[in-house]
C-alpha cells in the first residue's frame, strides 16, 4: 500500500512538471517566434480561468462556506495570498531580463529550505535525517542539470544586471514557498474550492492592475493570429491545469514533495528543446533526471509527522481505553469473584460450625474471616498484577 501510495505521488508530481514545461515552451515560441513578452497578460488568463470556474462555485455555496462569509473572516489573507502568487510568477520571468538561465534554475532551488522552514514553523513538520539528505541529492541533480547547460553551451539569458536579476530569482523562490505552505494548510484544513476560488479571484484583481500598469505598451504591439492566440491557450490551460491539480497532490503528500518534483520540469523542457529548439544533448541530463527522482523517492519513503499528528497518537483512543475502558469490567468479574468466595467460604466455615463444640465458635468465625480476608488480598493482588 505505500509503494502503491508512492508511486502515485510520484506519478502526479511529474504530472505537474510535464505541465510546467508545457508553459515554458509555449512562453518560449511566443517570445522567439512572434516576439512576444508578456507575462502578466499570461498569468491574467490563467487567474481568470480559475476565477470564472472555483470562484463561481463558491459564489454558488450556502451557509456557513459562501464567498461572503469566508470574506468577512479571512478576505485580507487571501489577498495577501493572491498578490504573493502574482508577483511570484512575475518576477522568476523578470529576472530572464538580468541573469542567465544557470543562475535562475540554481536559485530557484532556494524554494526547498525556505518551505523546508515555513513547514516547521507554520504546519509543524518535523524533518528527519533522511529528508535533509534526499533534499541535498535533488540539488545535485540540479548541478548535474546546469553543468551538461555548460558543456551544451546553453547558457542564455541576459548578464545586464545578474545582481538584480538574482535577487529577483530569490524574491521569487520564496514568495512560491509561501504560497505553496499557505497553500497546503488550506487544502489540509479548509478545502481546495476555497483556495482556488480566492486566489483566482484575487489573482485576477492584482493581475489586472499590473498589468494596465506595467504591459500595456507591449500589450498593444502584439500582432495578432491564431498561432498566437493558440500559444496563450496553450499556456493558459497548462497553468489552469497546474494550480487546479497542484492542490490535489500538496494534500497527498506536501508542499516541499512538490518543489522536489517541480526540479524535473527544467529537464523535460530540455529534452522538448532538443526536437523542437535544436540544443544540444549531453548525457548529464539523464543523470540528472535519475538523481532528482532518486531523491524525491527518498524524501517520499519516509513520512514527515507533525506536532499535532504526534500529540494525537499520544492520546489516540486505543491508549486511552487501555487506561480506563477495562476497569468497569475488570473490577465487576473481580467483584463477582470476590463475592463467590465469599459465599463458600461462609458455607465450609457453617458446615465446620455444626461438625465442631459450641464453644470453638468464636474461634472457627475468627479463621473463616481471617481466611476471608487473606483470599480477598491475594485476589486483588492478583488484580494489580493484571493491571
Amino acid at each position: 500500500m505505500a509503494a502503491r501510495q508512492l508511486a502515485k505521488t510520484l506519478a502526479m508530481g511529474q504530472g505537474l512538471a510535464g505541465l510546467i514545461c508545457g508553459t515554458a515552451i509555449s512562453s518560449q515560441y511566443l517570445a522567439t517566434h512572434f516576439h512576444v513578452n508578456t507575462p502578466m497578460l499570461q498569468s491574467f488568463f490563467n487567474y481568470a480561468l480559475l476565477c470564472a470556474t472555483y470562484t463561481t462555485m463558491l459564489l454558488c455555496r450556502t451557509g456557513d462556506g459562501n464567498i461572503l462569509q469566508i470574506l468577512k473572516s479571512r478576505g485580507w489573507k487571501y489577498l495577501l495570498l493572491g498578490l504573493v502568487d502574482v508577483e511570484a510568477n512575475y518576477a522568476v520571468v523578470k529576472a530572464y531580463q538580468y541573469t542567465t538561465l544557470t543562475s535562475v534554475q540554481l536559485l530557484d532551488c532556494f524554494v526547498i529550505p525556505v518551505s523546508i522552514l515555513l513547514s516547521w514553523w507554520i504546519l509543524k513538520t518535523r524533518y528527519r535525517p533522511v529528508h535533509y539528505v534526499a533534499v541535498c541529492i535533488c540539488v545535485l541533480g540540479v548541478g548535474a542539470m546546469v553543468g551538461a547547460d555548460l558543456l551544451a553551451g546553453r547558457d542564455q539569458g541576459s548578464t545586464s544586471n545578474i545582481l538584480l536579476g538574482d535577487g529577483l530569482v530569490l524574491l521569487s523562490a520564496t514568495l512560491y514557498a509561501v504560497s505553496n505552505v499557505c497553500q497546503e494548510y488550506t487544502v489540509k484544513n479548509l478545502s481546495r474550492v476555497e483556495f482556488l476560488g480566492m486566489v483566482g479571484l484575487f489573482g485576477t484583481v492584482t493581475s489586472t492592475i499590473q498589468l494596465v500598469i506595467l504591459e500595456r505598451s507591449e500589450v498593444g504591439a502584439i500582432q495578432w493570429s491564431w498561432q498566437v492566440g493558440l500559444l496563450f491557450s496553450a499556456y493558459a490551460l497548462c497553468m489552469y491545469a497546474l494550480y487546479s491539480c497542484m492542490p490535489i497532490v500538496i494534500k497527498l503528500s506536501s508542499a516541499t514533495s512538490v518543489n522536489l518534483s517541480l526540479l524535473t520540469a527544467d529537464l523535460f523542457s530540455l529534452f522538448c528543446g532538443i526536437f523542437l529548439f535544436q540544443y544540444n544533448f549531453s548525457g548529464l541530463y539523464l543523470v540528472s533526471l535519475v538523481v532528482v527522482l532518486i531523491g524525491f523517492i527518498t524524501f517520499n519513503a519516509v513520512p514527515t509527522p507533525t506536532q499535532q499528528t504526534q500529540h494525537a497518537t499520544d492520546f489516540s483512543p486505543s491508549s486511552t481505553c487501555e487506561q480506563g475502558c477495562y476497569d468497569g469490567p475488570v473490577v465487576t468479574h473481580d467483584n463477582t469473584a470476590n463475592e463467590g468466595g465469599a459465599a463458600r467460604i461462609t458455607t465450609e466455615v457453617e458446615e465446620e460450625d455444626d461438625e465442631e463444640e459450641p464453644q470453638g465458635d468464636g474461634e472457627k468465625d475468627g479463621r473463616g474471616e481471617e481466611e476471608d480476608r487473606s483470599n480477598d488480598d491475594e485476589e486483588a493482588v492478583g488484580f494489580s498484577t493484571k493491571l
